[in-house]
């Protein structure tokens, strides 16, 4: 099993890196767009798996809003769709969460249906907002979600005793979460300190606003890398599966590897904007 992920690992790096680094900006987005396409197959397959050639066209239909919002000369309908995405994070998601298992996926498979068309696409857009920042701009936002994500599991590991969302994701802990969220803190200080003020978002937030509100909008992008992660395991829990999919051996699915990052791009986006 390790040996299959890594294997991956090392093969999506192998893609990813010359298309990071050497090619033109559009050849990122043209990845981002492929990622997605196939977290919404996968979206559509957890809401439905005998779904078949529907799967296919619900990628599609995300496809098309995608090509809508860029053929739309006006930016406000794209700032429209990543602020319903964040607005839905903020004051939606944590009622479904606080529900746990306590719902029914039959009766809520038209919502989900409507949200993976939002969220979806919203995500393509911040990230393609956020790479023409800069590259470092892009990276330093995503790492967050990784170092998140690698302090509370291994704080969590240590230390883990009180359960964060035991009928959603057993193995999460409230010790895990605080350990994530100072290695965050860490990390955000290290780009600050280390790289030029404007190439990341973190910087350019300590630039204009200072360092409290840095550290603040850290703890909520942190937080909702929790939130995108618990979610899609309630999603999947739903389902009755482990995994979103089996395209990437030894990892799962897209939707596995990209849930953190659905709510935190979106976020970053418009935090970005401000700076």
């Amino acid at each position: 099993m390790l040996k299959t992920r890594i294997i991956t690992a090392l093969v999506l790096l192998a893609v990813l890196l010359p298309i990071l680094f050497l090619l033109p900006p559009i050849y990122i987005g043209g990845f981002f767009l492929v990622a997605l396409l196939a977290a919404a197959w996968e979206w559509s397959r957890l809401l439905a798996p005998e779904a078949g050639r529907a799967a296919w066209i619900y990628a599609l239909f995300c496809l098309a809003i995608i090509l809508f919002l860029l053929g739309m000369q006006n930016a406000s309908w794209q700032f429209a769709l990543l602020l319903l995405a964040v607005i839905f994070w903020f004051f939606v998601a944590p009622f479904i969460l606080a529900k746990g298992m306590n719902l029914t996926l039959q009766k809520l498979r038209p919502f989900y249906v409507v949200l993976g068309l939002i969220l979806l696409p919203a995500t393509w857009i911040a990230l393609v907002f956020l790479r023409e920042l800069g590259l470092i701009f892009l990276l330093s936002a995503m790492a967050l979600v990784w170092v998140a994500d690698i302090g509370a599991y291994f704080v969590g590991k240590a230390f883990g005793k009180h359960k964060l969302a035991v009928q959603i994701s057993p193995g999460k802990s409230i010790e895990g979460a605080v350990g994530g969220l100072i290695l965050c803190y860490v990390y955000a200080f290290s780009c600050v300190y280390f790289l030029s003020f404007e190439s990341t978002l973190f910087g350019a937030w300590a630039i204009r606003f200072g360092w409290v509100p840095m550290f603040m909008m850290v703890t909520v992008l942190a937080a909702f890398s929790i939130f995108g992660d618990l979610f899609e395991s309630q999603l999947k829990r739903l389902a009755g599966v482990k995994d979103s999919s089996h395209l990437l051996p030894g990892h799962g699915g897209v939707l596995d590897r990209v849930d953190a990052l659905i709510p935190t791009m979106p976020i970053a986006a418009l935090l970005a904007g401000f700076v």
